[in-house]
């Protein structure tokens, strides 16, 4: 039975991180300005990294969970780029 719940969850949270997700990404092509896009941005990628440790959870792979790692990396990375763009204008100095 407590397996059963914990599929189910699981299950359920992924359907939740995708609506998240498709939420993300109608702030990112709606705006209306750049700082919204660059927030969508992120939020996009921070769901798109729980959506795959959840499917690693439920298959067991550790594939998936080093995949969300790279996401983590990059999308952080791209964050401050983006930010440092906006505030500045530039991103190398």
């Amino acid at each position: 039975m407590s397996h059963d719940f914990l599929a189910f969850a699981i299950v359920a949270a992924q359907y939740l991180l995708l609506l998240a997700m498709a939420f993300s990404i109608i702030r990112m092509v709606r705006g209306p300005r750049a700082q919204d896009r660059v927030l969508a941005l992120d939020a996009l990628y921070v769901n798109a990294m729980l959506l795959l440790l959840s499917i690693g959870i439920r298959t067991g792979s550790e594939l998936y969970v080093e995949a969300g790692l790279i996401i983590a990396l990059l999308g952080f990375a791209g964050t401050l780029a983006f930010s440092k763009f906006l505030l500045r204008g530039e991103v190398i100095e």
